[in-house]
């Protein structure tokens, strides 16, 4: 798979008609008879190759006059892996838009994040995706917009302004235009919604390329989960979010193609980037099989892989929560490394309500643990300097974690830090920051896979091995974690 993939039209035209799902987000087919813009994979008969036209984004093609098809949905396709597996300006942005930065800082503030002029980013946006930040914003509260006319019994003004909408009458127009029905029109063909649920939860459903492996993925979450932010309920991942807006409680069902999604939210506002940060966690963008046949070229990994393939790397909803988190999991087991962070959230997290009982905390924010008293943790000297010299910097800006930032300059920065070595760096990059070629050489659990495969142990050679696994290393480490009976690697029962 590569970039600009809208541009090979023959390329294009054999995935259509194969109707195959993989491609789904890659590009979108519009379709010059009907006027209306499909996901490869749609089920309806493919049109004639010279009546198609090929665009990069759902945002370009409604630009260009198209309105999203009613059977296939294309609005609802997994995102593009390309901003997940990209650091240049473009992607970076795309994380950011799909984290709601436009819609509550303007193109101005994507910009400031950035450190680009608002020109810059919009030009080189408008060149890869056919269009800018706002249609991008526009498009993604269209969705939002959809989701809540299916989902919830909303009126339709609160919905309007819950997605994100300045006005009604921008809401009505932008629906019709989209969807080519009314908000009404919309709600009336939705499916009927089963059971009656957690009062005030939206459930969804979080679509994703297949394969996809659950074990490692959620196994790893429940592992680790901090009592009182996160737990393993009925077969369910559930965590709080601190979001723009307000807070959250999310629950995240693994099924065979979709995840189902239970949100709890404080205010309706905070969907989007919601939604977008459990989608971020779970690491559903991610292509598996293109990532799968590189790592299989490796005759070491190939029957890890052919074992149980589409392993997704476990990543955060939060950040800074996760560097906290790997600076309290320093050399200790991973029993330990809960036990620091719940202390932390009994003394210092904000408490949140949970209709269903469990969650008690949000956790704590940097600037919380900033006042704290380092005599308090009980910890080695030297790593408490490490806690407070990192939630320091990342209370008073100095240092910033987010879906924007540049990964080979975070994980400098960290490095620059007192006690921070490449392992701790490392995993903070591969799941905080996303970069899905941070490789952990120096992890006990990777060198006893490698010892146990026959690859090099020490951490310069098995580097200088693993370099045949790029740029996709993040994602050969849970394959290489998965050998050991770890409970980070199965399912929760």
């Amino acid at each position: 798979m590569q970039m600009g993939m809208h541009t090979d039209t023959e390329r294009c035209v054999r995935a259509v008609r194969s109707k195959d799902a993989r491609f789904d987000g890659w590009f979108f087919t519009a379709v010059l008879t009907t006027r209306i813009y499909c996901r490869p994979s749609c089920p309806v008969v493919p049109p004639k190759p010279e009546n198609m036209v090929f665009h990069p984004s759902a945002a370009a093609c409604q630009q260009a006059g198209f309105r999203a098809c009613k059977r296939c949905r294309p609005d609802t396709s997994p995102g593009s892996p390309e901003w997940n597996q990209r650091a240049d300006l473009v992607a970076r942005a795309m994380r950011l838009i799909a984290d709601g930065v436009v819609d509550r800082e303007g193109v101005p503030g994507l910009a400031a994040r950035l450190g680009y002029s608002t020109r810059q980013v919009e030009r080189q946006l408008l060149a890869e995706l056919g269009a800018g930040p706002l249609a991008l914003s526009r498009a993604q509260r269209a969705q939002t917009a959809r989701l809540l006319i299916e989902t919830t019994t909303l009126p339709m003004a609160r919905l309007a302004f819950a997605a994100g909408f300045a006005s009604i009458r921008t809401f009505n127009d932008t629906v019709r235009e989209v969807f080519a029905l009314s908000p009404s029109e919309l709600r009336t063909r939705a499916p009927k919604r089963q059971g009656a649920g957690t009062p005030g939860a939206l459930a969804l459903r979080l679509p994703f390329r297949t394969p996809l492996n659950p074990d490692n993925l959620f196994g790893h979450l429940a592992a680790t989960a901090v009592p009182g932010v996160e737990e393993w309920r009925d077969g369910s991942y559930r965590r709080t979010l601190r979001l723009p807006y307000g807070h959250g409680i999310v629950a995240l069902t693994p099924a065979p193609d979709h995840i189902a999604c239970r949100l709890t939210l404080s205010d309706l506002r905070d969907l989007t980037v919601a939604i977008s940060r459990c989608r971020r966690l779970l690491d559903l963008d991610a292509d598996p099989v293109a990532i799968d046949d590189q790592l299989r070229t490796d005759p070491v990994l190939a029957p890890l892989v052919d074992k149980a393939p589409g392993r997704r790397v476990p990543r955060t909803v939060d950040e800074a929560e996760f560097a906290v988190r790997a600076v309290l999991g320093q050399q200790v087991s991973t029993a330990a490394a809960r036990t620091h962070a719940a202390r932390l959230v009994t003394a210092h997290g904000e408490p949140v309500d949970d209709p269903e009982g469990g969650l008690t905390h949000l956790f704590p924010a940097p600037e919380s643990l900033a006042a704290l008293d380092p005599e308090s943790l009980a910890m080695p000297r030297s790593r408490r300097t490490t806690f407070t010299t990192l939630v320091r910097q990342l209370a008073e800006g100095e240092l910033h974690l987010g879906v924007e930032s540049d990964w080979p300059r975070s994980r400098a920065q960290l490095l620059a830090l007192p006690g921070f070595g490449p392992w701790t760096a490392d995993v903070i990059a591969m799941r905080a920051l996303g970069d899905p070629d941070a490789f952990l050489p120096t992890d006990l659990g990777i060198r006893r896979a490698a010892r146990d495969l026959g690859l090099p142990s020490t951490p310069a050679a098995l580097t200088a091995r693993a370099a045949a696994w790029r740029p996709w290393r993040a994602y050969a480490v849970q394959y290489l974690w998965a050998t050991d009976s770890h409970p980070i690697n199965f399912l929760p029962v």
